[in-house]
């Protein structure tokens, strides 16, 4: 082995380097699970002037498709009742509880009988003695069973061979064959699942000097293979990769067809010509899998209608009888399209069958095949004799993306810069990698603390509070700043701070240059308390445009953080406000730090004393609000909320103006209807009284008068309705010029103009 890359996605990427004389194969020894990764990634390079002529592995079916192979109908995890149900027919001997017995086995059965008030389940099997009587006999620890014939016995031992071998030890032997002439260097590299590596942090605080960051990677070597002077990177980041069981035999499903039926001619008889009489009819309505279907109706339909029905049962069944003739016979079910029988007969004095079936209604049938084909892989060739020219093969098996790198290439080494001592550093796009500098020597099933910084970076200690819900005790914290010139990997950091351990915390992926904080501790000398004041929303601006104002209104709120230090030093904390949906700061702000959930200021406490930050923030509400509807309490209102009184009242006279105009015109309008309203409602009294009256002289002088005021009526009537109708026609006019006008108003306000 010469080459271990480690990454953080739980795979390793291995190099190995060996020679081979003339034909000589290499034998590499792999799990299932480590064959897969190989399978996928594996790459033989003949770096002399042999070739690689195959690669070979053994494989083994899947122990399903070896246990159907056998004679009995076995599976992994069968019980001794299904082992002796699988022997009907063979010949047993029975012998340790009451006589003997010898026969042919014949049935096992389970019963259940009552044992004073319990219900027990028995297993009993019989067995046909030679003499032809039949025996039982209930399971129990002191009876024993033997089969007789010699070849049963075999097929057991064989069953039982094939379930032990499934835990022997799962090892797979993979032989590279080369062929060549003399000594030639062999190169061959492939991806296995290993532990994943960790990164781990110790933070040295000094007042002397920047603080010293030491980092450590922890690897752990389970392959089952030594690693002697190897060159180890570790590489962290989130590559893409998967298992996928391409050692593992795969058998596809093929559909059975059955054999078509031939039609074999059969006797007939016939009938004789149609006489008077009836004749029944019978049979079952089922659906196109066989099941019957309950509720269905069959009728039978004749030249002038229903002439029998009847209603399927429970198993499908209908009967009835009816005389004999040519109908149709048709059947329903709610669900189901109908099926009709045209010029279907019925028999004189006979008795026929005639079953049915109905389909689903709008389902079309279909034949599914389910099938698991085998996997694919390609393998590319080039040159002649069945070798490669240069001896290479693999790579990618189907297309599978590749999840560790291929060996880098020289250049990328001298771009990387010398952190310390035992490692360097590289950027890999979205990943980047820690390479150990010096050949390393780890046994197998051992682990190791392997160094990859040792360095001086930049940190200023802070207290950081956030509104996090619990405590009003902010956290002592390390803000620091990556000067090294590598990505550091998330990991935990211990921080070691006047000779004692001061805490410890946990860092996320941090690359060079980037600021991050480091909670460690908890201040209990710092007490931070948040009060938040709201303001009524103002109006900011009104714009008004296609008969819509638009009102923004900006409300203001007032976060007040007051913190006290205790201690006997001055101490910085950094507050984090936390954002609000919808919510900014107010212009003059500027925060020392922002995040996607947080603003971060700085403030400064005096030992022994108090201080405090207002947080000012801003909030844009928008409402639309229709100019129709835009009223003489609408627009103080609006004042009072801070919009330009005098500007919005100049803007929308001449729309008020003209729905004044059009209130009054409307008002007067329901004015005439309601007077008209009123005289049609004294008409129908006066003529229900004028019905009323007879031939009296003083009924007749009342019957004038009320002629006189229907008369008078029909004359005011015919006025109003001249009236109505030129009120209308103004009111139409009005409404028109007033859509006309809101769809020319047209302004922008702002508060305070």
């Amino acid at each position: 082995m010469r080459r271990v890359i480690l990454y953080k996605t739980g795979v390793g990427y291995f190099e190995h380097l060996g020679t081979v004389r003339n034909r000589q194969a290499v034998t590499v020894r792999f799990t299932s699970a480590q064959l897969n990764d190989v399978l996928n990634s594996l790459t033989a390079i003949d770096l002399g002037k042999g070739q690689i002529t195959g690669i070979s592995y053994n494989s083994v079916a899947p122990l399903e498709q070896r246990l159907g192979a056998l004679r009995l109908p076995l599976d992994e995890r069968t019980t001794a009742l299904q082992v002796l149900g699988s022997l009907r027919g063979a010949r047993i001997e029975v012998g340790g509880a009451g006589a003997p017995a010898e026969g042919r086995l014949l049935s096992v059965e389970q019963h259940t009988r009552q044992r004073g008030t319990e219900t027990v389940t028995v297993e009993t099997f019989s067995l046909v003695t030679d003499a032809g009587a039949l025996r039982t006999f209930e399971f129990s620890p002191s009876l024993h069973v033997r089969v007789v014939e010699r070849d049963l016995r075999q097929e057991i031992g064989r069953y039982l061979d094939l379930v032990g071998s499934a835990r022997e030890q799962d090892v797979r032997t993979m032989v590279i064959s080369t062929s060549g002439a003399g000594d030639r260097p062999l190169f061959v590299s492939y991806i296995s699942e290993v532990p994943i590596w960790k990164s781990t942090y110790r933070l040295v605080l000094s007042t002397a000097g920047k603080p010293l960051l030491q980092g450590w990677a922890i690897v752990d070597n389970t392959i089952g293979e030594d690693w002697q002077g190897v060159e180890l990177s570790l590489v962290a980041g989130a590559p893409q990769s998967f298992i996928q069981n391409i050692s593992q035999p795969y058998y596809g499903r093929r559909p059975v067809v059955p054999m078509p039926a031939t039609a074999m001619l059969a006797p007939q008889t016939h009938q004789a010509t149609f006489g008077e009489g009836a004749g029944s009819v019978s049979g079952t309505v089922r659906d196109p899998a066989g099941a019957p279907l309950p509720g269905a109706t069959v009728r039978l339909m004749g030249p002038s209608g229903v002439v029998a029905s009847d209603i399927t049962d429970s198993a499908g069944r209908y009967d009835f009888t009816a005389p004999a003739g040519a109908y149709q016979l048709r059947a329903e079910l709610s669900g189901f399209q109908p099926q009709a029988l045209s010029d279907w007969r019925m028999p004189a004095g006979m008795q026929v069958q005639q079953d049915l079936t109905l389909r689903v209604a709008g389902v079309q049938e279909q034949i599914s095949v389910d099938a698991l084909g085998p996997s694919t892989a390609t393998v590319r060739r080039a040159g002649r004799g069945g070798g490669v020219p240069g001896g290479v093969v693999g790579g990618v098996v189907g297309g599978l993306p590749e999840s560790p790198p291929p060996p880098m290439p020289p250049g990328v080494y001298d771009q990387a810069r010398n952190l310390d001592p035992r490692a360097t550093a590289a950027s890999l796009g979205d990943l980047f990698e820690y390479r150990i500098k010096e050949p390393i020597t780890l046994k197998k099933n051992q682990s190791a603390l392997v160094p990859i910084v040792n360095a001086e970076i930049e940190a200023e200690k802070v207290s950081l509070w956030n509104q996090a819900p619990g405590s009003g005790r902010p956290l002592r914290a390390l803000w620091l700043k990556n000067t090294t010139s590598l990505t550091l990997d998330g990991g935990s950091m211990s921080v070691v701070d006047g000779n004692a351990f001061a805490g410890e915390g946990l860092i996320e992926p941090l690359k060079a240059g980037e600021r991050r904080f480091l909670s460690y501790a908890a201040d209990l000398g710092v007490l931070v308390d948040a009060r938040m004041q709201g303001e009524a929303g103002r109006i900011s601006r009104l714009r008004a445009r296609d008969g819509i104002i638009i009102q923004e209104t900006e409300q203001r709120a007032t976060w007040t953080y007051k913190a006290r230090n205790e201690n006997a030093t001055a101490t910085t904390l950094i507050v984090e406000h936390r954002a609000r949906p919808g919510w900014k700061l107010a212009p003059g702000q500027t925060p020392v730090e922002s995040t996607a959930g947080a603003e971060r200021f700085r403030l400064s406490i005096e030992p022994g004393k108090e201080a405090t930050l207002d947080v000012r923030e801003v909030r844009q509400d928008e409402a639309r609000i229709m100019i129709g509807n835009v009223d003489d309490a609408l627009i103080v209102r609006l004042a009072q909320s801070g919009a330009p009184a005098a500007a919005l009242e100049k803007a929308l006279r001449p729309v008020l103006d003209k729905k004044a105009e059009l209130a009054k015109v409307e008002r007067q309008l329901q004015d005439l209807q309601n007077d008209r309203s009123a005289i049609v409602q004294d008409q129908e009294r006066l003529r229900e009284n004028m019905k009323a009256l007879r031939g009296s002289a003083e009924e007749k002088e009342l019957l004038r008068r009320y002629t006189r005021q229907l008369d008078e009526q029909e004359t005011r009537l015919d006025a109003l309705k001249q009236q109505i109708a030129q009120t209308t026609t103004t009111r139409d006019r009005l409404r028109a010029e007033l859509s006309a006008l809101i769809q020319t108003v047209s302004f922008e306000l702002s508060a305070g103009s």
